[in-house]
């Protein structure tokens, strides 16, 4: 029996990179798939490669951070294959710039497809999951959000996508508070792959080739690398709540993100002169910050 024998999965923005091969697994281990993308060549691409390996699979083409859009999608699911077990909310775009050169277009249309997208599909699943749980349905239901290491380290030139991926980690640690109670468990993943949305980047390439030469293993940059956990996250195997992975090559763990670090206390209010005073010591006995890679960022000074 394979991991996700039955299960109906919709995933967002599937018609190509890190959604194209979540499609491929889900459907390989047993899932019926909807396949959504604005992009109605590539949906419907993808599905044609599932059906072709002997899978289940129909398109979707609505806009996800649309709320009608996001129901349509929904539906979809339900009336096609008659349920829903599993949402991965994968869609995303770049607007990178410079924070001095980032217009409020570049702004908001990251944060409609990263946020809006990500809120609305889940609250449409998650009416219909609540709804079966308090008709006394047993549920395995399973969200599987899309971060980033730009939202939990921060980078250069990602002032919009960072702050909406950061945006989208907080809100999966609260939906795994709050939905726990209705069968429904919530993670995310913050995945370093090449794909067509990030090959632009500066150096990605050559990270991905320095590493290929170090260990020799063949495009460690493929979305292929990373996808088993998502499928594990979306099936029932997976009794984890609330938590954020850090996705590489070869690599998972967990992103603790914010936590308390070193600190001060006293009774009583601070006045200015005396966080002055104390606040160095604090942060002198702070670890650096540092990127995905363990190199400490620069702020200056």
């Amino acid at each position: 029996m394979s991991s996700c024998d039955g299960r109906v999965v919709v995933i967002t923005g599937a018609g190509g990179g890190i959604g194209r091969a979540e499609a491929l697994l889900f459907a390989e281990e047993g899932a019926r798939v909807v396949v959504n993308d604005v992009s109605a060549d590539g949906a419907n691409a993808v599905v044609e490669e599932v059906r072709a390996a002997g899978g289940e699979a129909v398109a979707n083409t609505d806009d996800i951070s649309d709320w009608d859009g996001a129901g349509r999608l929904i539906g979809t699911a339900l009336e096609t294959f008659g349920g829903l077990d599993t949402l991965v909310n994968n869609a995303g775009i770049l607007r990178d710039r410079m924070f001095v050169n980032m217009s409020v277009d570049d702004w908001d249309a990251v944060m409609k497809v990263h946020l809006r997208g990500t809120f609305c599909p889940s609250k449409h699943a998650v009416s219909y999951w609540r709804e079966q749980s308090k008709a006394g349905t047993p549920r395995t239901a399973r969200i599987v959000n899309t971060s980033s290491p730009s939202g939990i380290y921060g980078n250069v030139g990602q002032a919009n996508y960072g702050a909406a991926k950061a945006g989208i980690a907080a809100f999966t640690q609260i939906l795994g508070e709050e939905l726990w109670r209705y069968g429904v468990l919530s993670n995310a993943i913050a995945p370093s792959a090449l794909t067509q949305m990030t090959e632009g980047l500066t150096g990605y390439k050559e990270k991905l080739q320095e590493l290929e030469d170090r260990t020799g293993w063949k495009n460690p940059g493929g979305p292929e690398h990373i996808v088993a956990l998502v499928v594990y996250l979306g099936s029932p195997l997976a009794t984890v709540n609330g938590r954020v992975f850090d996705l590489w090559a070869g690599y998972a763990g967990v992103a603790q993100g914010w936590h308390p670090g070193p600190a001060y206390e006293k009774e009583g209010t601070f006045t200015v002169a005396e966080l002055a005073e104390v606040l160095p010591d604090v942060i002198a006995r702070t670890p650096p910050q540092t990127d995905r890679l363990g190199n400490p960022k620069s702020y200056g000074g």
